[in-house]
């Protein structure tokens, strides 16, 4: 059971942000991705397609062996983390939510914190009750930015078209309170996986003084922490990655380098069907 994989999944690729923290915290540990590429993005559907999409994926998973579930995908987190945990009680099953509000809660000097997600993680308030759970003073604004996922799975990372996008976004809770005087938040959750290759892009419309928060870090200390309180840590002298996809293999191996820093062979992709 110890040295089984750590099986985690997102929507396409964003959660290989995730991964990637995990692999830098857990070296000895394996692991099992699934990319739903094919039925991307989650973030515009309703909680109950999200919740059967995370259900569909989470038994692929399962039916492979994985010793501990994680969500890499704050939509799926917001609108199924119930559901999975219901369905398999056997497992300990982690989202990506809760971490990141502790970092959030952690970085604003001032209790101002901005969200931005997906439109179906804002509408559900996810984070907003995350947040003010830990920190009941807070001031929480929260901002939809569907477009950042397909410019972070097309590669569209950095100049003025990203940045024009981000301002878009950011400009009514950044820009302009600052030109009227007014108070700013001082920290920015980038709450989808796929958020942080648009990092720069993002720090530059919210101009400075604002931390920006990716939960990936906080992810991979709560799984380690799982997995040690557990008695489920690795014996293995290293781990390996595996990684599964519902759409375009080719694709999924160049874009997964993007998000992971080092190459993905294709031959480590595997085509599956849902």
């Amino acid at each position: 059971m110890n040295n089984l994989p750590i099986g985690l999944f997102d929507s396409g690729v964003g959660g290989l942000t995730v991964l990637r923290a995990m692999r830098v915290s857990m070296p000895k540990e394996s692991f099992l991705y699934l990319g739903d590429t094919a039925r991307l993005p989650y973030g515009t559907k309703s909680r109950e397609t999200i919740a059967r999409y995370s259900l569909q994926v989470t038994a692929r998973l399962i039916e492979r062996k994985i010793k501990l579930l994680v969500v890499a995908c704050n939509t799926a987190t917001a609108a199924a983390l119930p559901d999975l945990r219901r369905a398999y009680p056997d497992i300990p099953v982690i989202g990506v939510v809760e971490p990141g509000a502790q970092a959030a809660c952690a970085a604003s000097r001032s209790g101002r914190i901005a969200v931005i997600a997906t439109e179906s993680t804002i509408r559900g308030k996810a984070y907003d009750d995350a947040i003010l759970r830990l920190r009941p003073d807070a001031r929480v604004v929260g901002v939809p930015c569907p477009l950042f996922v397909p410019l972070a799975e097309d590669g569209l990372v950095e100049g003025p078209l990203a940045e024009g996008i981000a301002a878009r976004y950011l400009d009514r809770i950044f820009r302009v309170p600052r030109e009227r005087g007014e108070e700013v938040p001082d920290c920015l959750v980038l709450a989808c996986t796929h958020f942080p290759l648009l990092a720069n892009a993002i720090a530059h419309v919210a101009g400075p003084g604002v931390t920006l928060v990716d939960s990936a870090a906080t992810t991979a200390q709560a799984v380690k922490r799982t997995l040690k309180s557990a008695g489920l840590c690795s014996s293995e002298k290293k781990g390996e990655s595996f990684f599964l996809t519902t759409d375009d293999a080719e694709r999924f191996a160049r874009m997964g380098e993007c998000f992971l820093g080092f190459p993905v062979p294709e031959s480590r992709v595997e085509l599956v069907d849902l």
